[in-house]
């Protein structure tokens, strides 16, 4: 896939990093990370413009999750509604995801954008939830231009050791999934505890 889609911008340069980040971004899991890192390599030689590069990335990061936090506002709760059951997703599961981005709302979807999956789903969970938008833009715009300046950056200077750099960045995500996950496993156990014991109080 790597190689696949270091030939697609080799051919068509700007426009697929753009579309591919894009796409990724507005919920469909493709390689953006590695199209960008792939551009920003071939800037180092001359053959892209490192400025374009990153700006037509963040765009694209931004437009995409636009559309994403869109599609889970207009149609996330009606699907939910009618393929819930299906799907084993509750009501109460989608009350829960509320209550996340009520709380986390802004850091998910900013740190979002550097791990892969939260990357494709950040933005349709964060219109699921109404996240409210002008919130979500604004964090949504940081963290898209923050993911393409650093993206570019390592791929611009260390492009020719592009599998490293990939492999690192992936050391790196699972271990920032790892430690998402620890919070999240603390916060659910804290709320499980203050649960029982208000269930206790009113006895």
């Amino acid at each position: 896939m790597e190689q696949f889609i270091t030939n697609l911008v080799s051919s068509y340069g700007y426009a697929i990093v753009f579309v591919i980040v894009g796409i990724e971004s507005l919920g469909i899991p493709l390689p953006g990370e590695t199209a960008l890192l792939a551009a920003a390599a071939f800037a180092a030689v001359g053959d892209l413009n490192i400025y374009l590069v990153v700006a037509l990335a963040a765009a694209g990061a931004i437009l995409g999750d636009n559309a994403g936090y869109w599609i889970g506002r207009k149609g996330g709760l009606p699907f939910v509604h009618r393929y819930g059951r299906v799907l084993h997703i509750s009501t109460r599961k989608i009350n829960r995801v509320h209550r996340f981005f009520d709380r986390y709302g802004p850091k998910t979807v900013f740190f979002g954008r550097f791990i892969a999956l939260l990357r494709t789903w950040a933005a349709v969970l964060a219109g699921t939830a109404r996240m409210p938008y002008g919130q979500f833009m604004l964090y949504n715009a940081a963290g898209g231009v923050a993911w393409s300046v650093l993206i570019g950056a390592l791929g611009y200077l260390f492009g020719e050791h592009l599998s490293a750099v990939k492999h690192y960045l992936r050391g790196i995500t699972i271990a920032v999934v790892v430690i998402l996950l620890a919070v999240g496993g603390v916060y659910l156990w804290r709320h499980h505890h203050r649960r029982r014991a208000v269930k206790h109080g009113a006895r």
